[in-house]
């Protein structure tokens, strides 16, 4: 008996500091997050009880409309970094001459502070001395500069090839150590058998790394959401806000404009949103781990 309360209390202490991180870090945050959302506290001193006033002057606005365009820059984004990352991941581990050298040169763009990478994008959108639009205007395809940033429509794309640039590495590197796990016998039994590179991706890459390409996909949906620096640092959510995000706009509600209950709010909507997407991932990888045990 005294030896399984010794060994009930050292589980107790091996488990106190992991409960006082979520208890500080995660729990406290957002219970006080959420118990703000339902006031009017700002830069004054008095705080008073609104109910749910911040919410109705959420929906009440145009933050239905900035949903939208959030799951859309999210889609996008996260569907050009899986496929880009997908191609980039079978082409690394094709037996090529300079394999070695070509994974390398897929660092750099995560590997550059994010702040300087951002601001080298910024400076390649401008109309006036970016490479971008001179370039485009040396073969043809443009007959004058092109501000990317200053249209609606254009700095919404220019964000999304930033976030790409940035993410697709990590997503090329993560799926190509799901690819190197691959035993080599399948592939060598399917080409045995006559089957070609197409086939052999079709019918053994891909099924094999769906696990991979999920977990993947599921993170870097949550990253890509939560995404502030480079929409901030290029646009700061303009021209006119056609590049505000959910996150942008709960920044500039509650720094910008000090309306820290209406911006605690719309930080619970993200936090509501983005539990809604663990919930899926986590069914969907149940799934996957219930189908392969089988």
């Amino acid at each position: 008996m005294t030896g399984s309360r010794g060994a009930t209390l050292f589980a107790l202490a091996l488990l106190l500091p992991a409960i006082l991180y979520i208890l500080i870090i995660v729990a406290y945050p957002l219970v006080d997050t959420f118990t703000l959302s339902f006031t009017d506290a700002s830069l004054r001193k008095t705080v008073k009880w609104v109910g749910w006033a911040n919410y109705q002057k959420i929906f009440g606005g145009d933050f239905a409309t900035i949903i939208v365009r959030t799951f859309v820059w999210t889609f996008f984004s996260v569907a050009i970094k899986m496929i880009i990352g997908t191609c980039g991941a079978v082409l690394l581990n094709a037996l090529v001459p300079g394999r070695a050298l070509f994974r390398v040169l897929t660092l750099p763009p995560w590997i550059v502070p994010m702040a300087i990478g951002i601001f080298m994008w910024g400076w390649m959108y401008n109309g006036q001395f970016g490479m971008i639009s001179g370039v485009l205007q040396n073969v043809g395809l443009l007959d004058r500069p092109l501000a990317w940033l200053a249209y609606g429509g254009t700095a919404f794309w220019a964000t999304i090839i930033t976030d790409v640039w940035i993410g697709v590495p990590l997503v090329t590197l993560y799926l190509l150590a799901a690819i190197q796990s691959i035993p080599k016998d399948l592939y060598e039994a399917a080409w045995t058998d006559g089957a070609g590179r197409f086939y052999r991706f079709r019918r053994i890459t891909l099924p094999l790394i769906v696990p991979a390409l999920v977990t993947m996909s599921m993170l870097s949906l949550i990253a890509t959401f939560n995404s502030f620096d480079i929409i901030w640092i290029l646009t700061q959510g303009g021209p006119n806000g056609q590049t505000t995000t959910m996150i942008i706009d709960t920044y500039k509600t509650a720094i910008g404009s000090y309306k820290y209950g209406e911006g605690a709010a719309r930080a619970v909507m993200i936090c509501l949103f983005l539990s809604v997407f663990c919930f899926f991932y986590f069914r969907v990888v149940s799934k996957i781990s219930t189908g392969e045990g089988k």
